[in-house]
């Protein structure tokens, strides 16, 4: 048993909270704020981005340009009710949404929501690192490690939460600067 056999799990973990967060809105255009939005199209729901291109011009504007322009309205609909305050413009064959400036009670909305998703990212990692735990304990049980193999195991796993932890921690005072910088 190694606890690097894990290593895709805890990456997964992290993986999920960077996607999370990079879909949450800082005054910047970004991409990721709106490729995940889903779209009715062709008789079932489907990613913005696999039914248009999406591009950042400035810092402040996402235009997007729906490959079948038949498509523009069920666009200009999922942006408008995804929950994410977006306010397309019709420019006829294309979308363009103006980013506007966060205002300091939004900002300390985002920042509080960033909190929230770094702790259900630490859950997950708590998760993960008892049904790891479990396993050790399963496997000194049946006599496939020793003792000290499931101490050195469990060093090795509360290292690893520790690191994950220290990630999770970073990755969210990085975001929480990037929304609260005016």
């Amino acid at each position: 048993m190694d606890i690097n056999l894990y290593k895709e799990d805890f990456n997964k973990i992290l993986d999920f909270f960077k996607d999370e967060l990079a879909g949450l809105r800082t005054g910047r255009a970004n991409a990721a704020m709106v490729e995940g939005i889903m779209v009715d199209a062709y008789g079932s729901k489907m990613p913005l981005k696999g039914v248009a291109s999406i591009n950042i011009p400035d810092a402040k504007t996402i235009v997007i340009d729906p490959w079948d322009k038949s498509l523009v309205k069920e666009v200009e609909s999922a942006l408008r009710n995804c929950g994410k305050n977006l306010n397309p413009i019709n420019e006829g064959n294309f979308l363009r949404i103006v980013i506007s400036a966060l205002t300091e009670e939004t900002r300390k909305q985002l920042a509080k929501l960033v909190s929230e998703k770094a702790e259900a990212a630490r859950i997950s990692a708590r998760h993960l690192r008892e049904d790891i735990k479990d396993l050790i304990l399963a496997a000194e049980e049946s006599k496939e490690i020793t003792e000290d193999q499931r101490f050195k195991l469990q060093q090795d796993l509360d290292k690893k939460i520790s690191d994950v932890n220290a990630q999770i921690k970073s990755i969210a005072e990085e975001k929480e600067a990037e929304i609260m910088k005016v």
